[in-house]
């Protein structure tokens, strides 16, 4: 049976939607759906004047409430002032948009796409999906994704004419149920028909012994009963799980006994130009006792052909503290083996559609490097890496325990222990100790380290030469039974006077005053890096 076609494009900054769009194409062959998946800016790829079939968009916002910059030139096009109304009019679409509601402009790249696709007379046949970074992607994107399958049979349906597959199309979900459920931001519960489209895994309901409540006194049974990262209780623990299918992986890793190639952190970043500078001062800014504590650096950029004014954003690449980076590399069981040389390759045969080596590891490079300066090692796991974590873990509590958190059953005990302490992989491995996941799966799992953004505390006119910028010192309490507090990962445990920073030269939007110098301004300023002006 031929399988229905769809066009599903993506418009991402950091790579988040492009993760979601590799989602939506791998469990689109699952429901009998081939997805032609595309970046926004491949226009070449791809015509929205001539598609014919459904179009899937999944695009995030950047900056101030712009689109990702790889979908610019795409919405540049879309924005014709000389476009027809009816441009678009034969072109059925739906869109998630990815955004953060700390920010004044939510969504707002998908907004930009959705409205003007409208303008040229497209129409939707799935309604637009709003998903908040601050509170949890997934609480949107999990069950939208989960009711696309139904709005795209429907619409199938409708265009084949036949009305026995749009009553059992009806019969499967109401359209119209779903379509709600996924348009509120915060919707969390989904048609009870949709657990058709994950895979049903049906456990022991009997306590494991993660989640048996211990003898003793009251107070005991009342502290054991109460859930924890490590414990479910009732009807959790006792109920059959519907887990997401296991991810393909696409990655062999091999670890030779060699040593691994020098690398520089800029071979992180291809194709774009990074300076390597020094640290020449460190100064606290805030007095001792101060409820944050305020440190300023100023960089020697002298011999690099920066010009930033205050303001300005710029990137340092920061690395994953040493002391994290030991202690995976023990839960790994690599301790031994820290300086070996890392080779990577897609497995043969893989079905994982676009499966790729990451750019962003350099080739013959250490496993100590590598999660040094090229994974973000406390990125919160999402379920799939979740759900591919049971695998690698042999304990039969710690696995129930795991698969409940990756569970649609579970979404609520995800949320609370995992995604709002921010939980990192870390943390997940102590807590669960019988898991020993091997480095590929860290590798496809956890997301690129990315530059941190900073603003520009200095005026080069004051400040030949230099650049200042100013951060807070963050720390973390102890998570997922962490021994002692972590810090932000840009200050190390040693002296700031002897680092050394690398910053990407990147195009960032700049924020410039908008007053005269001959006219004095007042600033309120909210944000740490511009107090000092």
């Amino acid at each position: 049976m031929r399988k229905k076609r769809f066009l599903l494009l993506y418009g991402t900054q950091k790579g988040q939607a492009q993760a979601i769009a590799e989602e939506i194409a791998q469990q689109a062959e699952q429901h009998g759906f081939l997805a032609n998946v595309f970046s926004l800016q491949d226009l070449e790829k791809f015509c929205l004047e001539e598609e014919r079939d459904p179009v899937v968009i999944v695009i995030s916002t950047t900056g101030s409430g712009e689109p990702p910059e790889p979908a610019a030139k795409f919405v540049r096009e879309i924005q014709y002032k000389e476009l027809p109304a009816d441009y678009l009019a034969q072109l059925r679409y739906g869109l998630l948009a990815l955004g953060d509601s700390e920010f004044t402009f939510f969504c707002n790249g998908g907004k930009i796409v959705d409205r003007r696709l409208q303008e040229l007379g497209a129409k939707h046949f799935y309604d637009t999906g709003y998903a908040d970074d601050s509170t949890g992607l997934e609480q949107v994107v999990d069950p939208w994704i989960e009711g696309l399958w139904a709005a795209l049979n429907e619409e199938f349906a409708k265009r084949s004419g036949d009305p026995e597959k749009m009553e059992e199309t009806k019969s499967a979900g109401d359209p119209e149920e779903t379509k709600s459920a996924v348009g509120d931001q915060n919707a969390q519960n989904v048609p009870e028909n949709l657990d058709l489209q994950m895979k049903a895994i049906n456990l022991d309901s009997s306590p494991t012994p993660s989640t048996a409540p211990a003898k003793g006194d009251a107070s005991d049974a009342s502290a054991e009963a109460a859930p924890s990262l490590l414990r479910s209780v009732p009807p959790l623990c006792q109920c059959s799980l519907t887990v997401p299918s296991l991810p393909v992986p696409y990655l062999e890793v091999q670890i030779l006994d060699c040593d691994g190639k020098e690398a520089d952190p800029s071979s992180c970043y291809p194709g774009e130009t990074v300076f390597r500078v020094p640290i020449t001062r460190a100064r606290r800014l805030t007095a001792e006792g101060a409820v944050k504590t305020a440190v300023m650096l100023e960089l020697d950029v002298a011999h690099t052909d920066m010009e930033l004014q205050p303001g300005d954003a710029f990137c340092v690449i920061c690395p994953n503290p040493p002391e994290e980076v030991s202690e995976v590399l023990d839960r790994l069981g690599l301790a031994g083996r820290r300086r070996g040389q890392l080779c990577l390759a897609v497995r043969p045969g893989t079905k994982k559609r676009g499966a790729c080596v990451p750019d962003y590891i350099p080739g013959k490079c250490s496993v100590e490097f590598m999660l040094t300066w090229c994974l973000e090692i406390r990125a919160t796991p999402k379920k799939a890496m979740i759900r591919a974590l049971v695998e690698h873990t042999s304990d039969a509590g710690e696995r129930r325990r795991l698969q409940e958190l990756c569970s649609k059953q579970g979404g609520s005990d995800y949320n609370r222990f995992v995604r709002d302490p921010s939980l990192g992989v870390l943390d997940l491995l102590n807590a669960f100790p019988s898991c020993r996941p091997p480095a590929a799966l860290l590798i496809e799992h956890l997301p690129k380290l990315q530059a941190r953004s900073y603003s520009a505390a200095s005026s080069s006119l004051f400040h030949p030469g230099k650049l200042h910028f100013v951060f807070n010192i963050v720390e973390f309490a102890p998570r997922g039974g962490g021994a002692a507090p972590r810090r932000g990962v840009f200050v190390p445990a040693g002296s700031l006077n002897c680092l050394q920073c690398s910053l990407p030269a990147r195009n960032l939007p700049p924020l410039r005053s908008p007053f005269s110098a001959g006219r004095p301004p007042l600033s309120i300023c909210p944000r740490t890096p511009l107090s000092p002006l």
